[in-house]
């Protein structure tokens, strides 16, 4: 197997786990999602100092929180991202799991917007097109349903700001994400500590639930490294059109598993975000041939 089928494989991999995380969460309906949110943090960082740990690279760890200039972008980094986790599990025990996926489909034309506002990259016409229906899918889903899909927006925002920060960031992908988990672990360990010493949390409550929760950290770190993986052998529009893969398994998720509603506005907002990011896909793809082309 070549190392761009390897990278490949690997990216299908990490979006069929982002994409079936869903069920994972819904299984957990019943721990609150402050306290779910906490453990996702702890485990979290649990394993990934455990990945640093067997690469020799925890010593790397201090170096991304070096200086006050580190150190801010990895704790707006972290609030980007546990704002991001938070809302998840909100829309998973909430029945809101379609919107969720719309946010995920709506996250890469965010980050083309703020591509051009803060790097000054051309918006082109597949771009611009692209992002109009994506507003006109918006404004579709505000006057059909009579409220704005706030956990969409919110979820593409954000994380759409936390790939904007990791970009300034200098360290890898791994090491980041442990020193934003580290930095939010005192809230986190902090909040299950007073759940343990009030009511009791549900960790330890049964089998079921502990190893489900302890397993938020291994939930959490494994796509992001074949994704990680994969970057390295992939060009950057197959990486992009296989991302795709977890929206589509989130929509299917809520739809067919769930049994979420989906009406005629949400059947012309999708139309719509779907016609939009298959203009964005293919102006991406012909850019990248021509790059390729030029290089070649």
């Amino acid at each position: 197997m070549t190392d761009a089928a390897k990278g490949v494989f690997a990216l299908t991999a990490a979006c069929v786990i982002w994409g079936l995380s869903p069920l994972y969460y819904k299984l957990l309906s019943h721990v609150p999602p402050p306290e779910l949110l906490a453990h996702r943090t702890f485990w979290s960082f649990v394993t990934f100092a455990g990945v640093l740990t067997a690469q020799g690279k925890l010593r790397r760890l201090p170096v991304a929180l070096s200086g006050w200039r580190n150190f801010g972008l990895v704790a707006v980094a972290a609030l980007m991202i546990s704002t991001n986790w938070f809302l998840f599990i909100v829309s998973i025990q909430i029945d809101h799991a379609t919107e969720a996926s719309l946010g995920y489909y709506i996250f890469p034309l965010v980050s083309a917007l703020l591509g051009v506002v803060f790097y000054g990259e051309p918006m082109g016409r597949g771009k611009a097109i692209a992002l109009s229906l994506a507003t006109a899918a918006v404004l579709v889903l505000t006057v059909g349903l009579g409220v704005a899909p706030w956990i969409s927006l919110v979820l593409a925002t954000t994380f759409g700001l936390y790939g904007l920060i990791k970009k300034r960031l200098t360290v890898g992908p791994i090491t980041s994400v442990t020193s934003e988990v580290l930095l939010l672990l005192p809230l986190a360990a902090g909040w299950l500590l007073w759940l343990e010493m009030g009511q009791g949390g549900a960790f330890g409550r049964d089998m079921f639930t502990t190893l489900m929760l302890a397993f938020s950290g291994v939930l959490t770190a494994l796509p992001l490294i074949l994704f990680s993986y994969a970057s390295q052998r992939c060009t950057m529009a197959t990486v992009g059109l296989v991302q795709y893969l977890n929206p589509t398994l989130q929509f299917l998720c809520a739809v067919l598993v769930f049994g979420e509603p989906f009406g005629p506005y949400h059947a012309m907002a999708f139309g719509l975000i779907w016609t939009a990011l298959a203009i964005y896909s293919a102006d991406m793809l012909r850019k990248d041939l021509a790059r390729r082309k030029l290089a070649a």
